[in-house]
């Protein structure tokens, strides 16, 4: 009686887990406006290329670092937010202002991607305002070799513009 009584109860702790354990793990805020990302789910190539280029001279900007970051900071899950923000993928503009930005991760829920814009390099180039960018890719075609949960390279051609800032006159 007793083997039975422990193995029942094994047998309800253990689908009980199974049940809730896994399906709460992860905190609900870090799941709005995001895939959830399982086993199987598709991957993609994003690239970003263009320039990037004084707003007010249209003139190209060397020395600016351009990133994707996954989503917007989100205290309630993440913490307050830190002064130097963790990059999934990031470049640095060329002497022509030129950037190719590519990461490999799984499709966003409405195909956008988040690209901050920031100056780097202090005075050397000029100052210039950091800025986030919002890039769509629901209008790009994709391209290479798809199969085995690969959906394509999406690619996206942009200039962005970014305001000069004058520092105590």
């Amino acid at each position: 009686m007793k083997k039975i009584l422990i193995k029942s109860v094994n047998w309800i702790l253990a689908s009980l887990i199974g049940l809730f354990g896994f399906a709460s793990c992860r905190h609900k805020s870090m799941v709005i406006d995001m895939v959830v990302v399982e086993y199987g789910a598709p991957s993609a190539t994003y690239t970003v290329k263009g320039a990037v280029v004084n707003e007010a001279t249209q003139s190209p900007i060397e020395g600016i670092r351009v990133g994707y970051f996954p989503e917007e900071w989100n205290e309630d899950a993440y913490g307050p937010e830190p002064e130097y923000k963790q990059y999934s993928a990031f470049v640095t503009t060329n002497s022509n202002g030129e950037f190719t930005l590519t990461e490999q991760s799984f499709p966003a829920s409405d195909n956008k991607l988040l690209v901050y814009v920031e100056d780097i390099d202090g005075a050397e180039n000029g100052l210039f305002q950091s800025k986030m960018v919002e890039v769509d890719f629901n209008d790009a075609e994709p391209s290479g070799d798809t199969g085995n949960w690969y959906i394509g390279e999406f690619t996206v051609t942009s200039t962005i513009q970014l305001t000069s800032v004058e520092i105590g006159q």
